[in-house]
């Protein structure tokens, strides 16, 4: 039985229909990535998950548990933590106070500060300075600390790599193999194509808000990601 399970979703954002028919699964300890263009749906998949846009039909499971209907607070207390597009920390507070506000939520588990600051030691460096004065790679390393705070057994990234540059694009990423390894699956949203397949099992491109495409990475040509991201016939 996957870990999480989505069926046949349909999200709405009042009359406009975002979700068609959405079916996916993550299996205990997997990475799976969604791709697509802008508009494709993919944070509106990720917000439908956590409980934080009530206007969807279908069915979604988490280790066997409905939550399609519960509110995003029960949600995160089964274990769903979501990184946000954006980051959305609290600027005027340390680093080690945001990554306390994770901590709040008093799930048991392998993450503490201990072993946030020694997955990103940069952070430990820095714990007392306030979270809006550090670079964009550091606010995203403390983003993805607090929500490992919470000790997830999901955990949600909405385009984290947004704004970096390359080579801290590649320090974040090189983390989530220890992250996996901690048992944590992983659903990430990504608009690098290649950084998507290179960090996960299993890739879903979405288009107009439908699966367009699935598959293992390896399985998957790029002439037929390229045909699924942006709805033109392949020649592969």
């Amino acid at each position: 039985m996957p870990l999480l399970s989505i069926e046949n979703l349909d999200v709405f954002h009042g009359d406009f229909h975002a979700i068609r028919n959405l079916t996916l699964g993550i299996d205990e300890g997997q990475t799976v990535a969604i791709i697509g263009a802008n508009g494709a749906g993919k944070s509106t998949l990720l917000n439908a998950i956590c409980g934080l846009n009530p206007q969807k039909k279908g069915r979604i499971t988490f280790d066997g548990a409905d939550i399609t209907r519960l509110r995003a607070d029960l949600i995160a207390r089964q274990g769903i933590t979501m990184v946000p597009e954006g980051r959305r920390l609290f600027g005027s507070l340390s680093v080690e106070d945001n990554l306390k506000v994770g901590g709040s939520a008093g799930r048991p588990g392998p993450w503490t500060l201990d072993t946030v600051y020694g997955l990103f030691p940069r952070l430990g460096e820095l714990r007392k300075m306030q979270a809006g004065a550090l670079s964009g790679g550091q606010q995203q390393m403390v983003a993805i600390g607090r929500a490992l705070m919470t000790n997830p057994r999901l955990l949600l990234c909405d385009e984290i790599s947004l704004g970096l540059a390359p080579k801290i694009i590649l320090d974040i990423y090189r983390c989530f193999q220890a992250i996996a390894e901690s048992g944590v699956s992983i659903l990430l949203i990504e608009q690098n194509v290649a950084q998507a397949c290179n960090a996960s099992q299993k890739v879903y491109c979405l288009l107009e808000g439908r699966v367009s495409l699935e598959g293992e990475p390896r399985e998957l040509s790029m002439q037929a990601i390229t045909a699924a991201y942006f709805g033109t016939e392949s020649h592969a």
